[in-house]
């Protein structure tokens, strides 16, 4: 197996979970496979006349505890082992957090940065109509993924209107507020990572951490999530030594002031060449000595390669699949807490489901209900993860994974019957 593809990746975490469960044969196959993916090419005038061909892709990995869900990321490096391995985390990552939704994702192979606004949106209104008979509010709600945001869905809403004849608001999340976007979601991945990280250190669960107060944070990606996350954490007393976006890094052993950081980034559009701050490499801030170390960025960024180099007591994993499955094992080894993507960023996914919710029942919750809604849910769900891989001996990440697949097979042989049963049982 290839240490560095994420889908071999996921289906080697479910196989040890099944394991671990002796779980019966028809639902482990379930798992490992994808339900239905969509590969699709489209043409888009660009601004100087020319015709350009896009592919994309969407991918259905499971729908047992409902419709399915996951972003829609535009990115050069996109490729469907990609996509595949992140709608099959996004059906974990729902079960982690006991939410009633599958997974599924999709993307764009393009270069966002190098195309113009009006690009995009013909661009994404094209994807729209080829993907548009596979999605839909009680069968797969899209939303943001890596380079695309609120503005991206509100032209998925329009669009899906013109191809359906219906405007349904409940197609996507991830919408502006105005279009029926909750409150919050824009910070829901930091927020809930920042809930799940103070409660693994309120259970003592990662050595030498007993609380924020001045311990040592790198962020590798200073995107939404990563930013967002800076800002609360450095709020909360931590000392954010270094950050990264995909322009360069930027160290200050002493600690960053992460408020003039962001105006930086905002002026400048990369964090390189900040004040009070040394230009680095995203490569050499993941090595750095710390408490904390939060990849916030890509997947598959801490390999067999630099493992050995890691220094970091936890690592909170903000970003999808930054720690291939044989590097993890080796940090575990190590004594080094890994708080697994399925869990740390699944704040993202928690807020869409109270936004989907929210339009269904033509419903608006102020900002207060929605981060004590998931507040509540990033707690108790980590609560339960650390009492998993307890109880079983295991890392955080299997925990998680035995978790959530433990409720995805009590739901799905609650909603079959005995007789569809039966014909799983046979075809696999």
């Amino acid at each position: 197996m290839s240490q560095t593809n994420p889908y071999e990746n996921a289906k080697e975490l479910i196989n040890e979970a099944a394991d671990k469960l002796n779980l019966e044969v028809w639902i482990r196959e379930a798992l490992l496979m994808i339900h239905k993916e969509l590969h699709v090419t489209f043409p888009v005038e660009m601004d100087d006349g020319s015709i350009k061909i896009f592919n994309g892709f969407r991918v259905q990995h499971n729908h047992m505890r409902g419709p399915f869900k996951g972003g829609i990321r535009y990115h050069w490096d996109v490729n469907i082992d990609e996509v595949r391995a992140l709608a099959t985390w996004m059906t974990i990552k729902c079960g982690v957090v006991d939410i009633p939704l599958g997974g599924a994702k999709g993307g764009v192979i393009c270069n966002p940065k190098d195309m113009s606004e009006k690009e995009l949106e013909k661009m994404t209104k094209a994807f729209v109509r080829r993907i548009s008979p596979l999605i839909g509010p009680s069968i797969d709600i899209p939303a943001p993924d890596v380079y695309t945001n609120a503005k991206v869905m509100s032209w998925f809403v329009e669009e899906y209107a013109k191809c359906t004849g219906k405007k349904e608001l409940a197609v996507v999340t991830g919408k502006p507020l105005d279009l029926g976007g909750s409150e919050g979601r824009d910070e829901a991945t930091a927020k809930g990572g920042v809930f799940v990280l103070k409660e693994v250190i309120r259970q003592k669960y990662a050595k030498g951490l007993d609380s924020l107060k001045d311990k040592k944070v790198v962020i590798q990606g200073f995107g939404n999530a990563g930013s967002v996350f800076a800002r609360l954490i450095h709020e909360e007393g931590a000392k954010v030594i270094a950050v990264s976006d995909s322009k360069g890094a930027i160290v200050n052993e002493d600690g960053l002031d992460i408020p003039k950081v962001i105006e930086h980034k905002k002026m400048k559009g990369c964090v390189s060449d900040c004040i009070d701050a040394t230009n680095t490499t995203n490569e050499d801030i993941l090595e750095m000595d710390c408490d904390i170390l939060v990849p916030a960025a890509l997947e598959n960024v801490i390999t067999m390669e630099n493992v050995d180099r890691i220094k970091a007591k936890l690592i909170l994993e903000l970003a999808n699949g930054p720690v291939t499955s044989s590097a993890g094992k080796v940090l575990y080894k190590k004594g080094i807490t890994i708080i697994p993507d399925v869990l740390a960023n699944a704040g993202g996914v928690t807020v869409s489901y109270f936004e989907w919710r929210q339009n269904l029942d033509d419903e608006h919750w102020s900002k207060e209900e929605v981060n004590k809604k998931l507040e509540k849910i990033m707690n108790e769900n980590t609560s339960l993860v650390i009492e998993t891989a307890k109880k079983y001996n295991v890392r955080t990440r299997l925990g998680a994974y035995i978790l959530s697949i433990s409720r995805i097979t009590h739901k799905a042989k609650e909603e079959l019957d005995d007789e569809h049963c039966e014909c799983w049982k046979k075809i696999f």
